[in-house]
């Protein structure tokens, strides 16, 4: 039995070995262009885009609030009559 299945195996291998095609070779047609025709006319010039929208314009701010008026100091006392205030001259730059 093992003899039959390794000859039948060998057998096989060798047919289908044998059996190798050629490769079939389809010659592509080559176009050849002929010489150039003339030139087209211009194309007319496209429409101008339209303008955009102008954005509304924003709202006014709220004005800010005034601020707290400070304290009044108190008033100084008044001088009585006796008193003298000398005022010092500035001093000059050459001495």
């Amino acid at each position: 039995m093992k003899k039959t299945t390794l000859l039948l195996a060998l057998l096989a291998t060798l047919g289908l070995a044998a059996c190798d095609r050629e490769t079939v070779v389809v010659p592509t047609p080559v176009a050849v262009p002929g010489p150039a025709g003339a030139t087209g006319a211009t194309g007319a010039t496209g429409d101008t885009g339209s303008t955009g929208y102008t954005g509304a314009t924003g709202d006014t701010g709220s004005t800010g609030y005034t601020g707290a008026t400070g304290d009044t100091g108190a008033t100084g006392k008044t001088g009585s009559g006796d008193t003298t205030v000398i005022v010092m001259p500035p001093a000059s730059a050459a001495q």
